[in-house]
């Protein structure tokens, strides 16, 4: 099997005897495509496999639709969705006369970006102000090009641990650059020795 393949999902076959609609080749391709890139990113597959659905479903789907279809287990599916909830990437929908929660995909980049990071990364400097501290006391013993080199270094990490904590400011997400490329721009700007 290739590095990039992904083994089959839910089969028309499978499909059908889940009562759900059999999943087409854009689906499941779509699917395929958000599994590869949650491998990279860390995440597990039954995540990418909702968002995937999700994403190419012109109409929002309930947590019963996700479970037949792309044969999850019922927990699997509520925390997929939870997390996807959480990160920004899917929505709640309402459908007028259904009582079951309906959810879409969220597709603007620039946001999911801004939420992963800031989940996913940025989280972690939540509470590292001692070791930050330890640090530029450490590095202020060096000497030279080695020291200021340092110093920046820490100044840099600081900062990054500022917008953790503050997290993107909301006006900015719709920034043609977003929040992070703003934020990256700075930080590349910023003289590395």
């Amino acid at each position: 099997m290739k590095r990039n393949s992904v083994p089959p999902l839910l089969s028309a076959a499978a499909a059908g005897r889940a009562g759900a609609a059999p999943l087409n080749p854009v689906e499941v391709e779509a699917m395929h495509l958000f599994v590869q890139l949650s491998r990279a990113l860390g995440q597990p597959p039954s995540v990418a496999e909702i968002y995937g659905l999700l994403f190419v479903s012109p109409h929002p789907l309930n947590q019963d639709d996700l479970i037949n279809r792309i044969n999850l287990s019922k927990g699997s599916a509520s925390q997929g969705l939870r997390y996807l909830l959480d990160l920004g990437a899917a929505r709640t929908v309402y459908i007028a006369g259904d009582r079951r929660v309906h959810y879409e995909a969220v597709a603007e980049l620039r946001n999911l970006a801004a939420r992963f990071l800031h989940q996913q990364v940025f989280s972690y400097f939540e509470d590292s102000g001692d070791r930050l501290e330890r640090l530029g006391d450490e590095a202020k013993k060096l000497s030279g090009e080695q020291r200021d080199f340092a110093l920046t270094r820490v100044k840099m990490l600081k900062s990054w641990r500022r917008y953790a904590r503050i997290g993107p400011p909301l006006q900015n997400l719709q920034h043609p650059g977003g929040w992070f490329a703003g934020r990256l721009h700075r930080a590349q700007a910023q003289p590395c020795h």
